[in-house]
């Protein structure tokens, strides 16, 4: 599957990201507040009490868990290296958090990058396909091991938590079945591509690509992925997963908030699963606010909810912009090489 990075209109996409930047502010400016049913100025009062030693460590953090999710990276790309790893990551994250819906710009700037290694346009997509998979069906397990964390617990369960795992585990269900048939199947994944087709064919009179040759193309690439790297994958998206929410018991118990672990877990989780949320780059007012409305509905400090979700988000959302320049400069200065699929043909997937 060629990937091309000029194939999203320019117009459209200062459009977006003028209207989610827009949204982005009122969250944060106005819903933070109101949601926290605090003020900023009381919030303000909480953060400038936050010792440095205590930004240090968010800052080691960050860079911690950026480095464990190089591990999904080079699972899912025989050949990159973890520091490109880390640079990819840091530079595509960069870009997604200046746009809404920046992920298919950020999937542009993995291509380029990639691309000037020298990897292939076969290796690109199959990575961005399968990693792409792993981190939806991470994200909506979250809330379904926070409810095992909740009743461990007895924090009880919020109804909506309760509809977010019942959605979490019907997604997921689906996802999974479709990914683990095309791979064990190919009669499945024929069968797939070919129902898609189907629907597409009434949707879409011209098309030029086939469904079903693309699925059969897919196949062979993500078996052998996934065969060799699902582990590392795993892994890397845990220990990502965990250190940030370590970071963010570090950002609750500094700000003042002190609830149950479970509960904890279930409003980051929660977050999390809200960051998949396109309207604004990477979810931001979003997440934060869904954040804060779950803390003060448990009880915790109205003021202190604010100010630890405030400081969770600059660390793990806004710092990722600057780490992603230095990420872009690493990359203008990295040596770059010629693909080897340059002049050779590829089939379309």
């Amino acid at each position: 599957m060629t990937v091309d990075p000029r194939r999203r209109s320019h117009p459209r996409t200062v459009v977006q990201g003028v209207v989610g930047l827009g949204l982005a502010a009122v969250l944060l400016v106005w819903g933070l507040p109101h949601f926290g049913h605090t003020t900023w100025g009381a919030v303000w009062h909480i953060l400038r009490q936050v010792p440095p030693a205590t930004d240090a460590l968010m800052v080691v953090g960050v860079m911690v868990g950026l480095y464990c999710y190089t591990l999904t990276l080079t699972g899912s790309m025989p050949g990159l290296r973890h520091w490109q790893a880390l640079v990819v990551n840091v530079a595509g994250s960069a870009v997604g958090n200046l746009l809404p819906g920046g992920g298919a710009v950020g999937l542009a700037a993995t291509y380029t990058i990639c691309r000037s290694w020298g990897f292939s346009r076969r290796d690109i997509s199959t990575s961005a396909i399968v990693t792409g998979v792993w981190n939806v069906l991470s994200r909506i397990a979250l809330p379904l091991l926070a409810i095992v964390g909740l009743l461990a617990g007895a924090g009880g369960v919020p109804k909506p938590l309760q509809d977010a795992a019942v959605a979490a585990t019907v997604t997921g269900t689906l996802i999974l079945t479709t990914f683990v048939a095309v791979l064990v199947s190919e009669r499945a994944a024929v069968a797939i591509g070919s129902s898609i087709d189907a629907v597409a064919g009434r949707l879409w009179h011209r098309r030029s690509m086939s469904v079903e040759a693309l699925v059969r193309d897919l196949r062979g690439r993500i078996n052998e992925v996934v065969r060799h790297g699902w582990l590392k994958m795993t892994m890397g998206l845990a220990g990502y997963f965990g250190v940030y929410y370590l970071l963010f018991l570090l950002c609750m118990h500094t700000t003042g908030v002190h609830l149950h672990y479970g509960q904890l877990f279930a409003a980051y989780a929660i977050g999390r699963l809200a960051t998949a949320v396109g309207v604004t780059p990477g979810g931001l007012g979003v997440t934060e606010s869904v954040t804060v409305a779950t803390l003060v509905a448990w009880g915790a400090g109205h003021p202190e909810s604010v100010a630890g979700a405030v400081m969770f988000s600059v660390f793990t959302h806004v710092m990722e912009v600057p780490l992603g320049a230095l990420g872009w400069l690493a990359w203008t200065l990295s040596p770059k090489s010629t693909p080897d699929d340059t002049s050779a043909a590829e089939p379309v997937g």
